[in-house]
């Protein structure tokens, strides 16, 4: 149980700084992916596959 939930949070904080990251790379070309629950979670859930769309849909929108 304790593995486990050291196992998600780990995957949490690392789906943040990932996010993190990108807007640190993204924002020379004015991209700006909101940090908020929802994001990290889809990113936590999917990984990189989840910021891609989180880009592509950004840039739908």
């Amino acid at each position: 149980m304790k593995k486990t939930i050291i196992k998600v949070l780990s995957k949490l904080c690392f789906a943040f700084v990932m996010l993190y990251g990108l807007n640190l790379i993204l924002s020379g070309i004015n991209i700006f992916i909101p940090i908020n629950i929802i994001t990290v979670l889809l990113v936590t859930v999917l990984g990189s596959p989840g910021i891609l769309g989180l880009v592509a849909v950004y840039l739908l929108i």
